[in-house]
């Protein structure tokens, strides 16, 4: 039975909104827990629509956070394809967009990205996409299959983890794949030179032509159909479609419009919130892709944008807007899957933090983890197709030891041993 002496909100239909949720009445919270998405779907998970549902391995069902009647059965009101565009600090409210004012005792805004557009000429012809919500999935699907099926090209910008996990999907689909990318390898700055190489090699092997070193500078079409694309270095690609993997901004625009602190745009932008994720406001905190988190570990303010934080943060900032104790300070991870190669990369390296990078097995055979060490001490990890290895990778940034290198990088070498 839910007691009205205390109502949260929760705006954001995603999955650290939907944890939060889930985990304010875990936590045994009675009062009234209103959910507010804009989109008409219930709250689902996102790395499927770039791996599995795209892929056609999946079921749409599989990627919902809660069945559609847990909901109703743990006492949450959802307001579904309703965006909030209104918050009233002074009188702890939000306004919906069909006018309906929500009183709130405390408020997570979790708001999430959206996908950076291009900014050149032809991005309103049809077969202009971009990747960020489940109806895009859902389009997508459908044209890899064409493309597949009339061996047709798709051409994309941006060769980080969405675009390379699109270019991966497009080539199981059999679609001709090119991929635009500025820097002069995939993931530059996230792996640095020392290992984009390894999936430069990995999509070449599957068909991917990449472009590197340039950007693109007009898409052209006909009859409102795209036909080709230009780059800055005057080359033309031929295209049938186009998908904008350029990355995500945080959606702020409520939280600025309400006079929250926001934290600086050089940095990655976000709502700047403290280790138990309140923002500048008490009773307002943020979670998952907007929040800005001071972060104990890392010693700075740090946006992560993947799964593993919606997932972790919802449930903190749920805690903290219950009075507990929270101190958000998880190592930052992700995972991703192209082809027949998996990986998960745990920590934080930015370019310029690390002065060392060490490999432990067979980069060639893509078999192998990659540290990246600063003085000695491990800042990130990723471990590509080893397995069973994140628990401890984790502990060795966390702990901040300086293993020996040599054992570091000999695979013989048990990892939990690096630990003392």
């Amino acid at each position: 039975m839910v007691d009205a002496h205390q109502t949260f909100v929760i705006v954001g239909g995603g999955l650290a909104g939907a944890k939060a949720a889930e985990t304010l009445r875990s936590e045994g919270f009675t009062g009234r827990v209103i959910l507010v998405g804009d989109e008409r779907d219930h709250p689902y998970e996102r790395p499927p629509l770039s791996k599995g549902y795209l892929l056609g391995k999946e079921e749409r069902d599989s990627v919902f956070v809660h069945e559609p009647g847990w909901y109703a059965q743990a006492d949450v009101e959802l307001h579904l394809g309703q965006p909030v565009v209104a918050i009233d600090r002074e009188a702890r409210s939000v306004r919906l967009g069909d006018g309906t004012v929500v009183h709130y005792d405390k408020l997570l805004l979790a708001t999430g990205a959206e996908p950076r557009r291009l900014d050149i000429p032809g991005t309103g012809l049809a077969g202009v996409h971009h990747l960020r919500r489940l109806a895009h999935a859902d389009r997508l699907r459908q044209v890899l299959a064409a493309l597949g099926r009339d061996n047709g090209h798709l051409v994309i910008a941006g060769a980080g983890w969405i675009g390379l996990e699109i270019a991966a999907a497009a080539r199981e689909y059999g679609a001709e794949v090119t991929v635009v990318e500025r820097e002069p390898t995939p993931l530059h700055g996230v792996l640095g030179p020392e290992f984009g190489q390894v999936f430069t090699d990995l999509h070449a092997e599957h068909g991917v032509r990449f472009h590197f070193g340039a950007s693109l500078t007009e898409i052209v079409g006909q009859d409102g159909m795209v036909l080709a694309v230009h780059t800055d270095d005057g080359e033309e690609h031929p295209a049938h479609d186009v998908l904008a993997a350029i990355g995500a901004a945080p959606r702020t625009a409520l939280a600025e419009a309400a006079g929250l602190a926001l934290a600086d745009p050089a940095h990655g932008g976000g709502i700047a919130v403290d280790a138990s994720l309140r923002t500048s406001d008490p009773d307002i905190y943020a979670a998952g892709d907007v929040a800005a988190a001071a972060h104990p570990l890392l010693s700075t303010r740090l946006r992560v944008e993947h799964w593993a934080n919606a997932l972790n943060g919802g449930p903190a900032a749920a805690r903290a807007m219950l009075g507990r104790h929270v101190e958000y300070d998880r190592v930052p991870y992700f995972f991703s899957d192209q082809y027949d190669v998996g990986l998960e990369y745990s920590g934080w390296a930015p370019p310029g933090s690390y002065d060392q990078v060490v490999a432990r097995g067979d980069v060639g055979k893509r078999e192998f983890i990659a540290f990246w060490l600063s003085d000695g001490r491990v800042l990130a990890g990723m471990n590509v197709n080893v397995w069973d290895v994140t628990e401890t990778v984790q502990q060795l940034i966390r702990t901040g030891v300086r293993p020996d290198i040599e054992r570091l990088a000999d695979p013989s070498v048990p990892l939990e041993s690096l630990l003392t």
